[in-house]
């Protein structure tokens, strides 16, 4: 199967530290690399890949102090994926859904994996607009504001069982992984911590919208708090895995709905356990009393610490196996694909009329690695 996959330009695939989008995209391309299909990847020149790279820009947007306007490099990026659209027998994109006015008349099938929050108000109308477009959500939950748009499916994240190592021996602190955002409350981490009496270690991106939140709320409480958080920083590769494998437990005390929660999985994967409050796909990821605990506020999060090491982390890793592997996300997405690429006979006229592939035109050139762009 011909596959393109279409990756944010945020940062690059997979990312060096924060990036879950970013990372669930290389598991994806990798995997399906391994199976024998010809991926194309349309990413940053910084990814690291197997497939055909695309590269639409020399970095990570985030992480290049010349770039601004973010949008102007999406849509250079949406318009070399139209220009080569004929040579592939499938189109998946995982950023912003700026391609679907464009869905429809691409010569291939296309699939879109929305990765963020979903707003009645502002993407109901886009969905009302663009209905003929296969969805795909990453949790039920996602799905929840707009259940009657054109979902195809749900798919679970899903990370390479080597990726992370399994540490069966607890450690002596809790872990605040992710970017320091209101939604995420990190005061609340640091309060968790505060209360329980077991030290805090925070590795945390702070984006640019987000430097006052963190200087007016967050690094105050820090400075007061010096005995019981060590604040890290953005942390990313063999570091952030040692993080998250010798941890007692994952803090997640969330105030908003997050679709997903990659870290979530990531810390299963080594054992530890993930104490969380009850928002948004956290019910659907954890396993109440196994692979972690669901709190409702700060005083029951402070109780579950005290009570986290119960847990067995030998039953969070077989939890993770069972369920989040890099692999059955894979089955799942090949799955969709090929629902899309096989006519169904049951279809009615609106949908067996999409468009189908079709051969490259006589002026279209064949993608190359790494072709200049």
């Amino acid at each position: 199967m011909r596959i393109a996959q279409i990756a944010p330009l945020y940062e690059a695939v997979p990312p060096y530290a924060y990036g879950a989008t970013e990372r669930v995209v290389s598991y994806l391309t990798e995997e399906l690399v391994a199976r024998g299909h010809d991926v194309t990847l349309f990413a940053t020149a910084d990814s690291t890949t197997t497939a055909r790279l695309v590269p639409v820009c020399s970095r990570g947007l985030w992480r290049d102090a010349a770039v601004w306007d973010t949008l102007t490099h999406h849509m250079r990026q949406i318009g070399l994926v139209i220009r080569h659209a004929g040579q592939f027998d499938l189109i998946h994109f995982h950023g912003e859904p700026l391609h679907f006015a464009w869905a429809d008349q691409l010569p291939c099938r296309t699939l879109t994996t929305l990765h963020g929050r979903l707003l009645p108000h502002d993407h109901g109308p886009l969905f009302h607009e663009f209905a003929r477009v296969p969805l795909v959500s990453i949790s039920a939950s996602q799905r929840r504001p707009v259940p009657w748009a054109n979902w195809l499916g749900t798919v679970h994240h899903g990370l390479p069982p080597r990726e992370f190592d399994y540490q069966p021996a607890a450690g002596s602190y809790l872990l605040f992984l992710g970017r320091m955002m209101p939604e995420k409350r990190p005061d609340l981490a640091i309060e968790i911590a505060r209360r329980s009496g077991v030290p805090l270690k925070m590795a945390a991106k702070i984006h640019p919208g987000e430097r006052d939140y963190f200087r007016e709320r967050i690094a105050p409480l820090l400075r007061r708090s010096t005995d019981c958080v060590d604040y890290l920083g953005e942390v990313g590769g063999a570091e952030r895995r040692q993080l998250l494998a010798n941890a007692r437990a994952l803090l997640l005390p969330i105030e908003w709905d997050e679709p997903f929660g990659m870290v979530m999985i990531e810390a299963l994967a080594c054992g530890t356990p993930v104490i969380a409050f009850r928002r948004g796909a956290v019910p659907e990821l954890l396993e109440e009393g196994v692979s972690g605990l669901m709190v409702d506020n700060t005083d029951e999060a402070v109780e579950a610490v005290a009570r986290v090491g119960r847990l067995e982390r030998a039953a969070c890793r077989a939890a993770f196996e069972r369920r989040f592997t890099a692999a059955r996300m894979t089955d799942d997405y090949l799955s969709l694909y090929q629902s899309l690429l096989t006519p169904n006979a049951d279809a009615d006229a609106d949908t067996a009329a999409l468009p189908r592939k079709a051969a490259a035109s006589d002026g279209e050139r064949p993608l190359s690695p790494l072709e200049p762009l």
